[in-house]
């Protein structure tokens, strides 16, 4: 198997909706056949498992890898529903003899022989955490919502991140009457961003229905935010599809 690809989920900013990408775009690569490894780069709060519909299902985490306690195939947890998706959840706070990022950046040395894709959800702000969730990406996805404010955090997020090949934005949680009300557009956040599209997410209620009722938003519903997410995967192995229209 090819090398897999490591992509980091970002928000310069808490509150965009970028955990709720990385279970959606991960549910959405795995039903294409990919093996994904979601790993929750969010030391502390670690919700990942709730958009998964995977709670408490870890009992594990990326520090007992580095650590050496526990080898990463039986640190992840599988998901139950979802063939080919695994969860490595974070730990509740780090040990004192941490490694850092070169323990980070071995972890995913191993996790690209074994997975695909690699998503890593990436705590918000830019702070340590965010330092090492970054750290030995492949590719970026800022995350960011239509307003003003979450935009120019979004460029400041680019401007933090290391060199990699690719970054792209997904501007979540889109309500096209607000967007009318600010006189803006899509192609504005892409300007404010200074970053290329990759997909739009709509403003769904169905992806806390979901997250409350501990089932991937893929097994409730194939509209909305779940299409956007299954279009945003197809478009991250490199087939064309054209943008969602929101209305």
């Amino acid at each position: 198997m090819a090398v897999g690809c490591v992509i980091v989920i970002t928000s310069g900013k808490g509150g965009t909706g970028k955990t709720s990408l990385t279970g959606g775009l991960g549910t959405a690569l795995a039903l294409q056949g990919h093996k994904v490894l979601c790993i929750d780069g969010d030391v502390g709060l670690r919700n990942l498992d709730i958009t998964l519909g995977m709670t408490d299902a870890a009992l594990m985490d990326f520090s007992d890898v580095i650590a050496g306690r526990c080898p990463l195939g039986r640190a992840v947890a599988p998901h139950p529903s979802v063939s080919g998706l695994y969860l490595l959840t974070a730990p509740l706070t780090l040990p004192e003899d941490f490694p850092g990022e070169a323990g980070f950046r071995d972890l995913l040395a191993q996790a690209r022989q074994a997975y695909e894709y690699v998503l890593v959800d990436s705590p918000a702000g830019l702070g340590a955490g965010f330092r090492l969730a970054v750290c030995d990406a492949d590719r970026a996805i800022v995350v960011a919502v239509s307003d003003p404010s979450s935009l120019r955090d979004a460029q400041r997020v680019v401007s933090q991140l290391p060199n990699l090949e690719t970054i792209h934005l997904v501007v979540n949680r889109v309500r096209p009457r607000l967007l009318r009300r600010q006189g803006a557009t899509i192609d504005d956040a892409m300007d404010t961003a200074g970053l290329p599209l990759l997909g739009l997410v709509p403003e769904d209620a169905k992806v806390v229905l979901a997250a409350s009722s501990g089932r991937p938003l893929a097994q409730m519903s194939q509209r909305g935010a779940a299409k956007a997410y299954e279009n945003i995967a197809r478009r991250l192995t490199g087939q064309q599809v054209p943008l969602m229209r929101i209305r």
